[in-house]
């Protein structure tokens, strides 16, 4: 059975108040016909108190066109996927020659050689570790990649794999769209990264790995649902798609999936101690408690990393699970699930043991 046996996660260093980032963001859009208290609405709604940033604020109204901004992303990408990289490997008191597999994610940039490439050799990873690059999973990556470990890891038991997300929300900012969709992300999405070390049930269990393992996962795409989250890509970069009968798919197919998919473990809601969820939004988390019938503290901790750091895409998840083993951890052989959701509109969930 597949062990987690670190997860670590960082932040950027510019962090802004929610007010000041619709101060700045007015500066640049307002101008080009948003209304200002539509503007201000969004901000507030969102739950989001605070953000990290890739860059200064001011530099985001001079950053020129899709090329600057991805050469930015590509060098915030490196430092942040480097300091996580490193210290979750500390953190399970594994070597970096001993990986074998490098799963790297990011929907917000794109890089050729990919990040997990280009700190290989800075990190010490051997020249033979095996890497798997993957774009357009969006935020569900971040449950989809520990998934993807643990298949790795059943077929290759003694194996050490590790998922690294690196996800630079804020240099897809799109100035002059107008649209609502494009607004609400503006208030919701940050910048941020995470990584998770994951080892085989034949490794000698370390000391230092005390995560919870990986029971079983389960992915699913919704037919007709394509364009309820994503990009559309255009000359000036990464466009959000965004539809907003999100929370009603929710509400309608995801809290259903994850009924069935505890059902085949034999589990209900109740069972699970430990919600693990990435916090899309929280007209999100509202839909998937009420679905789910959880009481008012289940989200707690995937509410206040949006109130904190906004969404991070893909690393988002992650942040929750650091956050729920460190401040929150459940009692020991008990059920957790963690799950995600995007583009496809697709779902993720990964059923844990604490």
């Amino acid at each position: 059975m597949t062990r987690i046996a670190a997860v670590c996660g960082a932040l950027p260093p510019h962090r802004y108040e929610q007010r000041e980032i619709a101060d700045a963001l007015a500066a640049m859009c307002v101008p080009s016909g948003v209304d200002r208290g539509v503007l201000d609405r969004l901000h507030t709604t969102s739950t989001v108190r605070s953000r990290y940033f890739a860059l200064p604020l001011e530099r985001y109204e001079t950053l020129g066109g899709f090329g600057a901004a991805n050469d930015m992303y590509i060098e915030a990408a490196l430092e942040l996927g480097e300091r996580v990289l490193r210290t979750a490997l500390a953190q399970a008191g594994i070597e970096a020659r001993e990986v074998d597999l490098v799963i790297s994610t990011s929907v917000t940039g794109i890089a050729a050689p990919s990040v997990e490439a280009r700190l290989a050799g800075r990190v010490g990873l051997r020249p033979d570790v095996k890497r798997v690059p993957v774009f357009g999973l969006g935020c569900v990556a971040g449950a989809a990649g520990i998934a993807r470990l643990h298949d790795y890891l059943e077929g290759h038991p003694g194996a050490v794999a590790v998922l690294l997300s690196t996800e630079l929300c804020s240099l897809t900012l799109q100035k002059t769209d107008n649209s609502m969709a494009n607004l609400v992300a503006g208030a919701l999405f940050g910048d941020g990264a995470a990584a998770v070390v994951a080892v085989g049930r034949a490794r000698p269990r370390h000391h230092a790995c005390r995560g919870p393992a990986v029971v079983a996962t389960r992915s699913r795409l919704y037919p007709g649902t394509d364009r309820a989250l994503g990009w559309d890509i255009g000359d000036h970069g990464f466009r959000i798609v965004l539809g907003g009968d999100l929370p009603d798919l929710v509400r309608l197919q995801v809290g259903e999936e994850v009924r069935a998919f505890l059902a085949e473990h034999d589990l209900k809601p109740q069972d699970v101690t430990g919600w693990v969820c990435h916090p899309g939004g929280p007209k999100v988390l509202d839909a998937l408690a009420e679905s789910l019938g959880l009481p008012q503290d289940a989200l707690e901790l995937s509410r206040r990393s949006l109130a904190e750091v906004g969404n991070l895409s893909s690393a988002s998840v992650l942040h929750v699970l650091r956050d729920t083993l460190s401040l929150r951890p459940p009692p020991p052989a008990t059920p957790g699930l963690l799950l995600a959701l995007g583009p496809g509109l697709s779902s993720e969930l990964v059923l844990l043991r604490w």
